[in-house]
């Protein structure tokens, strides 16, 4: 699964999965583009050799775009994106807040959107994007309507995305993780069996196959990645 001469675009790179993904490709031998809301990573060193572009708000579609017109004039071609980006909130209907739902919307699904409109222009045909899901949107839990709702709609823009590029060559994939293991979630469920959990890493892998050549025949998949839970 080499990606040796592909530059791939990495969104929420600052975080737990997008340092791993970040990791994994360069692993692979790909230029990785590391992008986030964030300022600068808490850790530059774990990016490795990773160009790296903070501050960009990608819920702001001129932002996006800007981002990825500037990465196109630094690296040329752009062979792949992984839109990690988002966020997540535990919060019941009753007695919650619309704002939470505005707020996951932005952050999981208009970031997806707004990054793959500005990555288009520069992807060629047999180009690579795949999306980050979550298995609690196949169906929600108390407390998750907002958070399932918003990569529900990752989910369906995944499908309609890989309809859109089909004539192009281009593949459209999401993965659909239960808990990943990360420092955050485990501080928040400290009395958790962690062992069932994804680590970052083998879900970066399963990224880094569907970036490949290997996975060309795999486009509008939604692919549980569930560990034990």
């Amino acid at each position: 699964m080499s990606l040796s001469g592909k530059t791939i675009a990495v969104t929420g790179a600052f975080g737990s999965l997008g340092t791993a993904v970040v990791q994994a490709l360069q692993d692979r031998g790909a230029r990785v583009v590391a992008i986030d809301v964030a300022a600068a990573p808490r850790d530059p060193a774990s990016l490795g050799a990773a160009h790296v572009h903070g501050g960009v708000d990608l819920g702001e579609g001129d932002a996006a775009k800007a981002a990825f017109d500037a990465i196109a004039r630094a690296h040329g071609t752009l062979h792949g994106l992984v839109n990690i980006a988002g966020g997540f909130a535990w919060e019941k209907v009753q007695g919650g807040d619309l704002a939470t739902w505005d707020k996951l919307y932005q952050m999981n699904l208009r970031t997806a959107v707004a990054a793959t409109q500005a990555a288009l222009p520069h992807l060629p045909d047999g180009g690579r994007i795949v999306n980050i899901g979550a298995n609690g949107a196949v169906k929600a839990g108390a407390g998750m309507g907002a958070y399932a709702a918003s990569k529900a709609g990752v989910m369906r823009l995944t499908e309609a995305l890989a309809e859109e590029l089909k004539d192009r060559g281009i593949t459209v994939n999401a993965l659909l993780p239960s808990i990943i293991d990360t420092p955050a979630n485990r501080a928040d469920m400290p009395d958790a069996d962690f062992g069932r959990w994804v680590p970052p890493s083998q879900l970066a892998a399963a990224i880094a196959f569907l970036l490949s050549d290997e996975a060309a025949a795999i486009t509008g998949a939604l692919i549980p990645v569930t560990g034990r839970v």
